[in-house]
């Protein structure tokens, strides 16, 4: 492993925030491997997509000081709520169908990527593995005909109806352990998945109740994640997932307050479940609130909408302890966080659907509820070169870490942007 002397040299890094030993240094890339092509729609309007690689990150102890692991979501899609603004045309089926998404490359399979990190400021692609079922078909990133809990109509560019996928994967968040194999989360159904060394799923675990809603999918569903969460409100489910140290344990915590009851609920509420899981015999062995902060502390784009806030990624700092990105479009904060003197509420009514008011319809002091110690430490408004909308975190050698954004397979004209994080103020064992 490098010295933390040797390391600084090869990444360069530089622009020190004010009053602060904290530096900063971004990366982009050329890579033919990022190029999608170009989609036109109807009205002749042009997108140059690229591929987006940024949903999650992460870097195993065991990997070069260089690289990282990165996953990627479910391809080039618009809400219908954005598509006037973006093919600057309406699409009629966005206001027949309730829950449209439009889908611009349906045959896109999510995919893990292997990234390194180059002295001359660039990043390039290494590695690709597509996820796959147990054939070694490649999926798709449609989404799921779920019953249980809320999902969308897929939609082709021109507004014809799709399929929806019973095998489909949101990709956002990935870990990859000593044996090669991968954990990644799952934001729509939500679930998380165990991925061969090769990409193919080894088993998908899905809220307890909800395994009828994958049946027919070519790989293995086990119902072990708690009822409680197919009560995600849609397109906020996992997207956050870490591992620890020895490799005992898998965390992850939703992406956003559930609707509990109700979607009212989750606009209002700011209180998101973290969880802890005994990897080898997946029983959850504790629960966890994590309270967001107030939209308007948000400097980029401070807003009054509580739902803007979410929880995009974490990564292990010691011993139940994680560095979270809390984020809107614009803005990222990281908070190390301590489970430590937090309440436990795992099997209690909490996790009843039939208690009321819920978790998310209450306030943690009159409950009497101890949430995880938030410590900030860092802010992207201090540095007006990183992009927006952060998804992945990975810790490098002595104690760096790497940010990377989800450019939406370049509908926006956004590029994946890769930022190593120096000198951070962590908390020590």
């Amino acid at each position: 492993m490098r010295s933390r002397l040797a390391f600084a040299i090869v990444f360069g890094l530089t622009a020190l925030a004010p009053a602060s030993d904290v530096s900063v240094r971004d990366y982009l890339s050329d890579d033919t491997l990022l190029q999608m092509g170009r989609y036109r729609f109807d009205n002749g309007r042009i997108l140059n997509l690229s591929v987006g690689i940024g949903s999650g990150a992460f870097r195993h102890p065991d990997d070069p000081p260089n690289v990282i692991w990165t996953v990627g979501d479910r391809g080039p899609n618009i809400a219908c709520g954005d598509f006037k603004a973006i093919a600057h045309a309406e699409l009629p089926a966005c206001r027949e169908i309730r829950n449209g998404r439009i889908y611009l490359a349906p045959a896109y399979a999510p995919s893990i990527y292997r990234v390194m990190l180059t002295e001359t400021g660039t990043f390039r692609i290494t590695d690709v593995f597509t996820l796959k079922d147990r054939d070694g078909n490649p999926l798709s990133g449609l989404p799921n005909p779920l019953r249980s809990a809320t999902t969308e109509i897929p939609l082709d560019g021109r507004g014809r109806r799709l399929d929806q996928d019973i095998g489909g994967i949101d990709a956002e968040a990935i870990v990859r352990l000593t044996d090669g194999t991968f954990w990644i989360a799952d934001e729509n159904a939500p679930s998380i998945l165990h991925v061969s060394i090769d990409g193919r799923i080894i088993a998908r675990h899905v809220p307890q109740g909800t395994e009828q809603d994958f049946a027919g999918a070519n790989y293995d569903i086990v119902g072990t994640l708690p009822a409680i969460l197919a009560k995600r409100q849609l397109n906020r489910g996992i997207e956050s997932l870490a591992v620890s140290d020895d490799e005992r344990h898998l965390y992850f915590i939703m992406q956003s307050p559930l609707a509990n009851p109700d979607t009212a609920a989750y606009r209002i509420s700011r209180n998101v479940r973290l969880f802890k899981l005994e990897r080898t015999s997946m029983q959850m062995v504790g629960e966890y609130v994590y309270e967001l902060d107030e939209p308007k502390t948000f400097r980029r784009d401070p807003s009054i909408n509580q739902s803007d806030p979410r929880i995009s990624a974490m990564v292990l700092t010691g011993p139940d302890r994680l560095l979270v990105v809390e984020r809107t479009e614009a803005t990222t904060k990281l908070y190390e966080i301590d489970l430590g003197n937090a309440t436990d509420i795992l099997n209690t009514p909490w996790d009843d659907a039939k208690t009321v008011p819920t978790l998310e319809q209450s306030h943690l002091a009159d409950i009497m509820i101890t949430p995880v110690k938030k410590t900030l430490r860092f802010d992207t408004a201090d540095f007006p070169k990183i992009a927006g909308k952060t998804e992945g975190i990975a810790r490098l050698p002595d104690g760096d870490f790497a940010l990377i954004n989800d450019d939406d397979f370049g509908i926006a004209g956004a590029r994946t942007q890769i930022v190593v994080v120096r000198g951070l103020t962590i908390s020590q064992p």
